[in-house]
């Protein structure tokens, strides 16, 4: 593999930023469809992929969801053409013989309740990083967010399922409204080591 040109590292790292603010600019279905197709690539333990994704487009749906979030999420919800729920699957064991077919009776890993819910929780939020890459890569902007209830968006969107919210991102195609300054990041010495 040939290391990426510096626009699209830029694109995908060191200009991409978190945004406030949303152009009324729509996503076009098909659009969130080729997202999911890149996303669905990333890879996870066994591959699990437990991660689940409820687009949040509608005025109704994205009024339920803005009342269930925190602070100034809400308005930011509302705004956004698109608002995505990353939830995970704690049944996601039942899906391992058509995934991860090579190695028949995976499910049987994830028996223990305790390391099912982790390792729903740890993929799935691999996936939302692969998420929020991938929709930068399309030239749409992101805005991840954790502040909402969680209990809450479950009861809502989940409804008869056993997925649980894990966070929330904003999709679309961003304006400098409310663009704080980049916050600084932590050097390789102060965060890394190498043995």
């Amino acid at each position: 593999m040939a290391k990426l040109a510096d626009t699209a590292l830029d694109q995908l790292f060191t200009t991409a930023r978190t945004r406030n603010g949303w152009s009324d600019k729509p996503i076009p279905e098909a659009v969130l469809r080729e997202l999911y197709d890149l996303v669905k690539f990333g890879p996870t333990a066994a591959n699990s992929t437990p991660a689940r994704f409820v687009f949040v487009q509608s005025p109704e749906a994205k009024a339920r969801l803005a009342a269930l979030s925190s602070g100034s999420n809400g308005p930011k919800i509302l705004q956004a053409p698109v608002t995505v729920i990353v939830g995970y699957d704690l049944d996601f064991p039942e899906t391992l013989d058509k995934l991860f077919p090579n190695a028949p009776g995976a499910k049987h890993w994830f028996a223990d309740p305790v390391a099912k819910e982790w390792g729903a929780l740890r993929n799935s939020s691999l996936q939302g990083g692969y998420f929020i890459l991938a929709a930068r890569a399309l030239g749409l902007d992101t805005g991840p967010m954790s502040g909402f209830d969680n209990a809450g968006v479950d009861a809502a969107f989940f409804a008869g399922t056993n997925v649980k919210s894990n966070f929330i991102v904003s999709i679309g195609y961003g304006t400098e409204e409310n663009l704080f300054p980049r916050n600084p990041r932590l050097d390789f010495d102060e965060a890394a080591k190498i043995i």
